[in-house]
């Protein structure tokens, strides 16, 4: 939509590996950090990273990670620590895996002891020999709301996205427990950007310093249940948001993470081609 020269969309919100991509292709406007009195409360954390050096072109938005998900109604979840639990043949049928090529050949990536951001075609080969032995304890692939399998019991245990997994225990599923892997959970960060063909790129300017304001943010992160990139949001939180590990990791966690990183063309079709094997059985 956006390569659609008649676009006319003002702001966009792509997530990690994607604004790298976006820019490199010519898709984005520069921003105006001039503009954005509240930059300033973002964690320097989450700021000028590998994939927008100096912020030139998005805004962290907000940020969170994939992990382990356990129905602990169903499964023992001090029993399950690893990726590479995911592959005991006695969860046969009850495992969901994110139905995102990224994450998932990420996670066989470092079951394998690789970067889960490799563009080494050998290594993601090896990862996909991997996942066709999980393949008998993978019920479904999801992509919209992670926490529904669970939640509707159709699977035990697999992948899910932190934000959803506590909304699932809002919502009632409170023995669903998030973990972070041994091998290291996947980060990602949603991001602000202005497309270049934008029009009303002074509103949209003032909307994302409107979302930066320690108050609006707070709003936004305790309704999702993803963390936020403000500092100064963070502060206003409840303590029991702001020690929520399943929201807010330790740094030993972080150290062992790793944020998604564009991989280029050519690797992503190589993700792409086993990808498709995979689905299909072929």
């Amino acid at each position: 939509k956006l390569l659609d020269d008649s676009s006319q969309y003002d702001l966009a919100v792509p997530s990690t590996y994607y604004v790298e991509k976006m820019a490199n292709e010519g898709l984005l406007q520069e921003i105006d950090q001039s503009k954005l009195s509240n930059f300033s409360n973002l964690d320097t954390s989450f700021t000028n990273t590998k994939v927008d050096p100096e912020n030139k072109y998005s805004i962290p938005y907000m940020w969170g990670s994939t992990g382990l998900a356990i129905n602990g109604d169903s499964v023992d979840p001090a029993t399950v620590n690893s990726w590479n639990d995911l592959w005991n043949p006695e969860y046969k049928g009850q495992v969901m895996l994110t139905n995102d090529v990224r994450e998932v050949f990420g996670m066989a990536l470092l079951t394998l002891g690789y970067s889960g951001n490799s563009s080494n075609p050998d290594e993601i080969k090896a990862a996909y020999d991997k996942l066709t032995t999980l393949m008998p304890n993978v019920k479904t692939f999801n992509s919209d709301a992670t926490r529904m399998p669970y939640i509707e019991g159709e699977t035990a245990l697999g992948m899910t996205w932190n934000g959803e997994a506590v909304m699932a225990n809002d919502e009632g599923l409170t023995s669903l427990v998030y973990k972070y892997p041994s091998e290291g959970a996947i980060l990602w960060m949603d991001n602000f950007v202005i497309p270049k063909n934008a029009k009303q790129v002074d509103a949209a300017h003032k909307f994302i310093d409107y979302l930066l304001r320690p108050e609006n943010a707070k709003i936004v992160s305790e309704e999702i249940g993803y963390a936020s990139p403000n500092m100064a949001a963070r502060e206003l939180m409840d303590k029991s948001v702001q020690n929520n590990p399943a929201i807010y990791p330790s740094k030993e966690v972080l150290a062992k993470a790793e944020f998604q990183e564009d991989v280029g063309d050519e690797a992503l079709q190589v993700y792409q081609q086993y990808w498709d094997k995979l689905k299909t059985g072929r």
